[in-house]
């Protein structure tokens, strides 16, 4: 098993995107908070909604979510801000 790479068949949300050789490694994904994430989510009011989001699933997702990761810490040492989402009401 690769540490960079894994599906977990036996989830019982699985699959829980139609995606050939899902990764389960971000099931959760870590750049859910970002203002800017790089992925496509939809907003329903103030809610952010990633469910069509395939970003930390597919086989690039270790690539991304690093890059993307790498990127927030880089800017928080620079700036004290890691990109945190603005919490706004409409």
């Amino acid at each position: 098993m690769s540490y960079k790479h894994f599906t977990n068949e036996k989830c019982e949300y699985f699959p829980c995107h139609k995606i050939e050789n899902q990764n389960c490694l971000f099931c959760y994904c870590p750049l859910y908070f970002f203002r800017d994430c790089g992925g496509n989510p939809q907003w329903k009011g103030n809610i952010k909604d990633c469910s069509s989001c395939t970003k930390n699933h597919d086989e690039n997702s270790y690539q991304f979510i690093m890059g993307r990761l790498g990127k927030a810490f880089e800017n928080l040492k620079e700036n004290g801000d890691m990109l945190m989402l603005d919490r706004k009401t409409e």
